[in-house]
């Protein structure tokens, strides 16, 4: 397993949990305003960290980190992903895993063999926006539209969200995700922020008032719904 990245505390990225975060390479989406450039197009040929050196470092852990996010790139892409979180879940932690949804069946797999504890799903846009917004020709859209379903019906906790931009998102788009997420769990509007590391160029986020304005739209179909990555006072 290549690992590119190790954030060795956070207490953002897995919800109420003390946890790291493990950076995998690679992605099946080229979507712009995806702020780990390094992990999807210009992947480093020799991997940040073995896959020996983490493990030492989860063991030096124990007791003090709940959980471990699992991400990318897209996590599912690696052939070894099974195994790399099945030796994760082997030392006692509970697995959050980042994904794309483009992978229903690993993912659905992983889920029946107990092996993902929390699940965060991207929803790049609308349904009819996201071959523009990916990057891709939109072969994936069936299979992201089989890990929605696959979500919604609870066999695991799980969260869907959005990164927003002014080139990719409008208020009529997310009239269609709304739609598209109706009773699901949890969503959140997530602001863009730019990493330096982007794999396009020129993206630009909206203000907090703008972001409000998309939250009562989808507010009208997922009541929980929420912004991330701005005030407190926005949710």
């Amino acid at each position: 397993m290549k690992i590119q990245g190790l954030q060795k505390l956070t207490l953002l990225d897995y919800p109420e949990k003390v946890a790291c975060t493990v950076f995998l390479p690679g992605c099946n989406f080229r979507c712009p305003f995806c702020h780990n450039a390094s992990l999807v197009v210009n992947i480093p040929k020799e991997p940040e960290m073995t896959e020996e050196g983490f493990f030492a470092f989860l063991k030096k852990r124990r007791g003090i980190l709940d959980g471990v996010c699992v991400t990318g790139g897209e996590p599912l892409l690696c052939p070894d992903t099974e195994a790399f979180i099945r030796d994760i879940k082997e030392l006692g932690y509970a697995v959050k895993l980042d994904t794309n949804g483009s992978f229903p069946e690993k993912l659905k797999h992983l889920v029946g063999e107990k092996l993902i504890d929390y699940v965060a799903m991207d929803i790049k846009n609308a349904p009819d926006a996201y071959a523009v917004t990916t990057g891709t020709d939109g072969r994936f859209l069936e299979a992201v539209k089989e890990s929605v379903s696959f979500l919604k019906e609870g066999h695991v906790p799980y969260e869907f969200r959005t990164t927003v931009t002014k080139n990719f998102h409008r208020k009529e788009n997310f009239e269609q995700i709304g739609q598209w997420l109706l009773g699901a769990e949890k969503y959140f509007l997530q602001a863009f922020v730019d990493s330096g590391d982007l794999v396009g160029t020129n993206i630009k986020g909206y203000s907090e008032a703008e972001m409000k304005g998309f939250l009562e739209v989808v507010k009208h179909y997922v009541p929980e719904a929420k912004i991330r990555g701005m005030s407190e006072k926005n949710s």
